[in-house]
C-alpha cells in the first residue's frame, strides 16, 4: 500500500460560498458600503475563500483514467463493498458479507473536480461507513479498471467499472441491427483491454444465413460472434458458459433483448422486459439504470440501459485507426506518416478498400468515428 501523503486537490466551483454575491451591485447602488469588505482576489497562499484547492490526506493511485487521489478512511469503522446500482443521490452497496446498504456519497468525493458526470458507478469497489440500520456513507472509491464510459454533454459518463468482458447484444430484427454501433463498442473494448463477445439475438425472426457476411467480417478479425434466440433458447448455453466466473457488462441498444438474454441464462432473475414499438422499430427504456447482478453459477454481470447513441470518451481522431484490428496493419504502408486515411493520396487503407481486401462498411464506420458523427 502506498504511503499516505497530503495532496493539493482541486474542487468544483460550487464547493464553497459564492465568490461574489449576486446582490453586490444592488447593495452598492443602495449606499451599502459593506461590500467593500468582501474578498476581491485569491490570496497567494491559496487558502482564501475563493480558492478551489484543498489539502486531502490519502493515496495517489493509478486507475483507468490516470492518477486519482483516494482520501484516507478509518478502516476500523469502514467496510469494503461493491456498488450494485446508483439511484440518484443513493447507491446500493453490497458488503463483503452479503448485506446490502443504501448509501449516500461523502461530500468530499462529490465535490472533487473531475470530468465525470457521476462520481459513483455500478461495479465500483468502495469503502463505506455504516450509519445505522441498512444505511451508510461511501467514504472512498477504489481505483477502477475495465471501465465502460461514453461522452455525455462534454463529460465522462461511466456506465460500468471493474469488468473484464463486454457482451455486445444486438438483434437481427425488431429493432434492426446497427453494425456501426457494434464497431463503437468494439473500439471501447480494445481501448480498455476488455474481451468482447458479439451476441446477435432474435435470429428466429429471420433466415440466419443473411447474417453470415457480417459475422464473417468480425470472425476474420478474431472477434467471437454467436447467433442466438433468447426466446427459443438457441445459443443461450454458450453465453452461459462465457459468463461463468467472469465479471461482465452487457451493452446494446434498447429492445435488443439484453434483459431477456440474462433471464434465459439464469432462471429467477426476473428482470423487467419490454416490447419494441411496431411503428418506429425502437425499444423502450425498460432498464433505467445499470445494475450489478451476482450469478449463482459464479461471476458478476452488469445489466445496462439501452444505448441509442454511443459517443466515445477520451480518444482523439488520430488514435481511432489503431483500435480497428482490420485497418491497423495497413497504417505503416501509407505514403504520409500523418495520413488520416480519409482524403490523402497513396493511402494504403483506401487502396485496400478499393481492391476488396478491407470491408467497405467497416471503413465507412471508421470515417464516421473520425468525423465524430453519432452512431
Amino acid at each position: 500500500m502506498a504511503k499516505k501523503k497530503k495532496f493539493r486537490a482541486e474542487f468544483r466551483k460550487n464547493r464553497g460560498s459564492r465568490a461574489r454575491p449576486p446582490d453586490l451591485t444592488r447593495e452598492f447602488r443602495a449606499g451599502d458600503e459593506r461590500g467593500q469588505d468582501r474578498a476581491r482576489q485569491e490570496r497567494v497562499s491559496g487558502k482564501g475563500e475563493l480558492t478551489r484547492k484543498r489539502v486531502v490526506i490519502g493515496e495517489e493511485a493509478a486507475d483507468a483514467d490516470g492518477f486519482a487521489v483516494t482520501p484516507d478512511v478509518d478502516l476500523a469503522v469502514c467496510r469494503r463493498g461493491r456498488v450494485l446500482a446508483v439511484y440518484g443521490l443513493t447507491s446500493e452497496v453490497e458488503s463483503e458479507d452479503g448485506a446490502v446498504y443504501q448509501c449516500a456519497t461523502r461530500r468530499l468525493l462529490k465535490t472533487l473536480s473531475t470530468g465525470q458526470r457521476h462520481v459513483v458507478a455500478a461495479g465500483d469497489w468502495v469503502y463505506f461507513r455504516p450509519a445505522g440500520g441498512n444505511e451508510g456513507i461511501i467514504e472512498r472509491i477504489e481505483p477502477r479498471h475495465g471501465v465502460i464510459s461514453r461522452t455525455s454533454r462534454g463529460r465522462q459518463h461511466v456506465i460500468a467499472s471493474n469488468v473484464d468482458q463486454m457482451i455486445i447484444v444486438t438483434s437481427a430484427a425488431e429493432p434492426y441491427i446497427k453494425p456501426n454501433l457494434i464497431d463503437r463498442f468494439l473500439l471501447t473494448a480494445e481501448q480498455n483491454g476488455l474481451r468482447p463477445l458479439i451476441c446477435i439475438n432474435k435470429v428466429d425472426l429471420i433466415d440466419p444465413a443473411e447474417l453470415q457476411p457480417l459475422v464473417g467480417v468480425y470472425s476474420r478479425m478474431g472477434y467471437q460472434a454467436v447467433l442466438l434466440s433468447a426466446r427459443d433458447g438457441a445459443g443461450v448455453d454458450f453465453v452461459r458458459r462465457e459468463l461463468k466466473d467472469r465479471s461482465s457488462v452487457v451493452v446494446g441498444q434498447s429492445g435488443v433483448g439484453k434483459s431477456s438474454l440474462l433471464n434465459a441464462v439464469e432462471a429467477g432473475l426476473n428482470l423487467r422486459i419490454g416490447a419494441v414499438s411496431s411503428e418506429s422499430q425502437k425499444g423502450k427504456h425498460t432498464t433505467t439504470t445499470a445494475r450489478l447482478i451476482r450469478l449463482l453459477m459464479g461471476g458478476y454481470v452488469i445489466d445496462t440501459p439501452g444505448i441509442r447513441q454511443f459517443q466515445l470518451w477520451d480518444i482523439i481522431p488520430a488514435e481511432v485507426v489503431t483500435y480497428f484490428r482490420d485497418l491497423r496493419p495497413y497504417v505503416s504502408r501509407c505514403r504520409f506518416p500523418n495520413c488520416t486515411h480519409s482524403h490523402e493520396a497513396d493511402c494504403a487503407i483506401k487502396d485496400a478498400v478499393a481492391d476488396g481486401h478491407l470491408d467497405a462498411r467497416r471503413y465507412e464506420s471508421y470515417l464516421a468515428l473520425l468525423a465524430d458523427e453519432p452512431a
